[in-house]
């Protein structure tokens, strides 16, 4: 059973953008694709720059999936999973991530 950890209301973050969050010590990207309540969260650090930066990379759909360029070096990760597009061995975590009661919450470990 997982905990979970309000980070901040869902109308905080627009529909195609994503913010960035501390979940315990750990900084995670949030997403929201959407003008509705479908929400990713991977690891806001890319790992070919070692820079906090996956936050306010663009989000594109690619063959039905939904993905995150890099605003640095550009590389893809996929929203569901952090699967990195160009290098598996790339790839950044994941989190379970919902709405509850207008707040958005991350599974904490």
């Amino acid at each position: 059973m997982s905990n979970w950890q309000a980070v901040c209301k869902l109308e905080d973050i627009l529909p195609a953008t994503g913010v960035c969050a501390l979940v315990q010590g750990e900084q995670v990207a949030i997403f929201r694709p959407r003008a509705d309540e479908e929400l990713y969260a991977i690891s806001n650090i890319d790992p070919f720059a070692q820079a906090s930066v996956l936050s306010r990379g663009i989000i594109a759909e690619h063959q039905q999936e939904l993905w995150v360029a890099s605003p640095l070096k550009k590389q893809r990760f996929r929203l569901r999973d952090g699967l990195c597009m160009e290098d598996a061995e790339y790839s950044v975590r994941s989190w379970p991530v919902r709405v509850c009661e207008g707040r958005v919450e991350v599974a904490c470990d």
